[in-house]
């Protein structure tokens, strides 16, 4: 039995020498995964070149309100009115032509149509003549102030466009005017009133 013994021994270093020998064989340098090198912190990115392509942009600036649709401009009143069987522009209604007369001469694009009319009073013709004098009386007022002929023309409509349909002084007060109508804007109604 004691024979046995070395052979056990033997056996058990053997065993141990080999596995020593295995581990031995092993190179010491694994290849391991690649450790990160500590290095400088990356540099920044480049602007980016500017983008040539067409933008829109929203213009927040407030947009001036054009005078022939602010309700507190001279220029939203259209009507001039007139005494009976005349075409002079009463004194209360200059201020009203001049402020036309300065927009038009500002504003060469704009044009207007000047309609002269009258009263009921009178044959056709007389009233035709008279709403065509009033309308000429307004048109020489605009183009006093600078406003140019071909942005103006006249037309009368004598009594057959009445605003009022009454027969007496107030209603022919409101059908003896001239309107200034601005072709391609917004214009208020035909009849105004009589009252400066």
């Amino acid at each position: 039995m004691t024979d046995r013994i070395p052979m056990k021994r033997l056996f058990v270093v053997a065993a141990a020498t080999a596995l020593i020998a295995g581990c031995a064989s092993t190179p010491l340098e694994e290849k391991a995964a690649p450790v990160a090198e500590k290095s400088a912190p990356a540099p920044a990115p480049e602007p980016a070149a500017p983008d040539t392509r067409a933008v829109a942009r929203v213009d927040t600036t407030p947009t001036p309100m054009d005078p022939l649709t602010d309700p507190k401009s001279t220029l939203g009143r259209r009507s001039v009115f007139f005494d009976f069987d005349r075409f002079e522009i009463k004194p209360e209604f200059q201020a009203m032509v001049e402020a036309h007369g300065r927009y038009l001469a500002s504003n060469r694009s704009r044009n207007v149509v000047i309609e002269g009319n009258a009263d009921e009073r009178g044959s056709r013709e007389y009233n035709l003549a008279l709403g065509q004098k009033r309308a000429d009386s307004v048109r020489r007022g605009l183009t006093l102030l600078g406003a140019s002929d071909a942005q103006i023309e006249t037309i009368s409509f004598g009594k057959e466009k009445p605003c009022a349909s009454g027969h007496d002084e107030a209603a022919w007060a409101q059908n003896r005017r001239a309107d200034i109508n601005y072709k391609g804007a917004p214009n208020p109604p035909r009849c105004g009133t009589a009252a400066g």
